[in-house]
């Protein structure tokens, strides 16, 4: 009897360890619902002081088309600040921030094709959208015509313990399939995490420019996004002009492949630059004279808005932009194929963020210092520190 019950055991973990959804299974699983939901920790805003500190909660179960992502490393993007502190509007709370998550696929739902467990994963911006209209069919799920768009935290989910969606500040997440993005061998998974928000959503913008090699790109606002972008059009043989307020940045700037640096301590820098480029990039998050660096492009060029400052409104002085006779454009983040192809893309070309990996306790330091402009250039949390 006891060789018995010793080889049963066995038996039932080894079932346990090549189907770990059994721990998740109820008894109803033949329709693919897995009871229970997942407890999770992770780094939450309690309030809008932008103070984070370690929050218990759940996520719901691993659905039929889920899976469970372990993550590895999420990267602080200006853009959590700017939610969490109730720049854009006001904020339900408890909530965990981060849309730039990387990690190891723990478990799948019945009818998972895309990903097996063990799989290096992807999240971003997006974890739901209608997946009906003509712009979610076709790729751009961050353009959902039924605005059924559905970010990855702070927004209200069906079936969420919490009520709304939670991020990536935290030791897991359970997603639906077609948003997590496969990362491959040929990146870390630290430094894969940035482009899943800082990549794609320069990536986005530069490929619809469709600029020829050797045309002169602008990039403005040398940030998390901006030095990406600096990267990426380069790596696209545009000849780039970076526009930055920090002096200190120069020398890092033109390591990135910056044709010139241009510090912008006073407007008039950009006077010698009067219609000289032939795109333009903006990464700027805050209010600042629009029309004057849209000088800086040729007439009938395009210039691409992608910061958002404070309230979400960047004034614009209508007549005084039309006399530059340049386009003006905005672009948000990309959809699911275009962030998949930028990150095969930038591990194929070895083209990786700059970036410095940090402890949990660090969060709200790493905060202050992106605040300030003071992040060289994106930091990345180790969440097996959380």
């Amino acid at each position: 009897m006891r060789k018995f019950i010793q080889q049963t055991a066995l038996a039932g973990a080894g079932l346990i360890m090549a189907n770990p959804l059994s721990l998740f299974a109820g008894e109803n699983a033949a329709n693919g619902a897995f009871v229970g939901n997942i407890k999770s920790r992770g780094y939450a805003a309690k309030d809008a002081s932008g103070i984070l500190s370690l929050w218990e909660f759940e996520r719901r179960p691993v659905g039929d088309n889920d899976i469970l992502i372990e993550i590895k490393f999420a990267s602080i993007c200006h853009s959590d600040i700017h939610q969490l502190k109730g720049d854009w509007g006001k904020q339900q709370y408890p909530q965990v921030p981060g849309h730039e998550i990387a990690g190891i696929v723990a478990a799948v739902g019945r009818n998972v094709t895309k990903f097996k467990i063990g799989d290096r994963a992807g999240i971003g911006c997006m974890v739901s959208s209608c997946m009906k209209c003509e712009s979610c069919k076709h790729g751009e799920e961050q353009n959902c015509e039924n605005n059924a768009t559905v970010y990855t935290y702070g927004n209200p989910e069906s079936g969420s313990p919490t009520g709304i969606t939670q991020g990536g500040y935290a030791n897991n997440i359970v997603v639906n399939e077609h948003f997590a993005i496969r990362i491959p061998e040929n990146i870390s998974l630290e430094e894969a995490a940035p482009l899943m928000c800082a990549g794609v959503t320069t990536y986005s913008p530069l490929m619809r420019a469709n600029f020829n090699r050797g045309d002169k790109v602008g990039i403005a606002g040398i940030g998390g996004l901006g030095h990406m972008a600096v990267k990426l059009a380069v790596s696209k043989g545009a000849d780039v002009y970076a526009f930055t307020t920090s002096p200190d940045k120069v020398n890092d700037i033109k390591g990135f492949g910056a044709k010139e640096v241009i510090v912008v301590d006073d407007i008039a820098k950009l006077k010698p630059y009067r219609h000289k480029l032939d795109y333009m990039v903006s990464t700027i998050p805050a209010q600042y004279d629009i029309e004057s660096y849209a000088t800086v492009v040729k007439r009938g060029g395009f210039y691409t808005q992608l910061g958002m400052p404070v309230g979400q409104q960047l004034s614009l002085n209508v007549f005084a932009f039309a006399r530059t006779g340049v386009n003006y454009n905005n672009s948000l983040i990309g959809g699911i194929p275009e962030t998949q192809e930028v990150v095969n893309y930038c591990a194929d070309k070895k083209i990786a963020p700059k970036i410095e990996v940090i402890k949990a306790s660090q969060i709200n330091d790493s905060w202050a210092k992106v605040a300030n402009k003071q992040a060289r250039y994106r930091y990345v949390i180790d969440t097996a520190t959380i």
